[in-house]
């Protein structure tokens, strides 16, 4: 009498992947098993459990918030920079209006000073100082000689080609603002020219984090741009 061998079925376990790739597949799964989506329940946060659903709405509000959080920060950097193009547009009708070089540097230093909100600020123009003697500026203006020996604590940045922030070494802070160097916890440094053909503007704040070095430089290297442009006149 013989016997028939009956079949084996070997049960294939699902791989993860094999699950993914099927729901990818198959976009319209739960509609076609919406008991499902109540029936699921899926670890959370506060060590309970939350059905799917639940699950997928938390995730989409906190899609929201991050998508309104980048919403307002986009905002706020719009109206930052309107207001530093009102700024650059007030300067520009300043230095237009400008008729001498000593005009022109009042309207530089009210621009730093009143527009741009800087605790302290130096104009250097490269050139003999003795050109400079009837500009009466004050401790604002600085006439020297480019190859002059106090310069050389501002090498890099004169062989560099735009603005630099941040800190700045002692021997910088002392040249530029003398009594009131330890009073600086930032600095602005911006060419006017290629390589600082005409000199440079130093913008201080006594906020250390106010000018650094992962901020935009282009609202910067415009006011330089400017300024150059109405100093070349005289």
């Amino acid at each position: 009498m013989s016997t028939q061998r009956k079949p084996e079925y070997l049960e294939e376990s699902l791989s993860e992947e094999t699950i993914v790739d099927y729901l990818e597949n198959h976009p319209d799964f739960f509609e076609r098993h919406a008991s499902l989506l109540g029936a699921l329940r899926l670890p959370h946060a506060s060590g309970g459990a939350v059905s799917l659903v639940e699950r997928q709405v938390s995730v989409l509000r906190q899609k929201d918030l991050k998508l309104e959080r980048q919403l307002k920060e986009l905002i706020a950097v719009a109206r930052d920079n309107d207001v530093l193009a009102a700024k650059i547009h007030a300067l520009s009708l300043q230095l237009m209006g400008s008729t001498d070089l000593p005009g022109t540097i009042a309207a530089i230093e009210e621009a730093v000073r009143a527009g741009f909100s800087a605790d302290h600020g130096v104009l250097v123009v490269f050139g003999d100082p003795d050109a400079f003697a009837d500009v009466d500026a004050g401790r604002f203006f600085r006439a020297v000689s480019r190859d002059d020996e106090a310069l050389k604590p501002f090498g890099t940045f004169l062989a560099g080609n735009g603005p630099r922030c941040g800190q700045a070494r002692d021997t910088q802070l002392d040249y530029l603002f003398r009594d009131d160097a330890a009073d600086v916890g930032s600095v602005a440094l911006v060419p006017l020219g290629p390589k600082a053909e005409i000199g440079f503007l130093a913008i201080a704040s006594t906020d250390a984090k106010r000018f650094h070095p992962g901020m935009s430089m282009d609202f910067l290297a415009r006011v330089g741009d400017l300024v150059a442009a109405a100093l070349k006149r005289f």
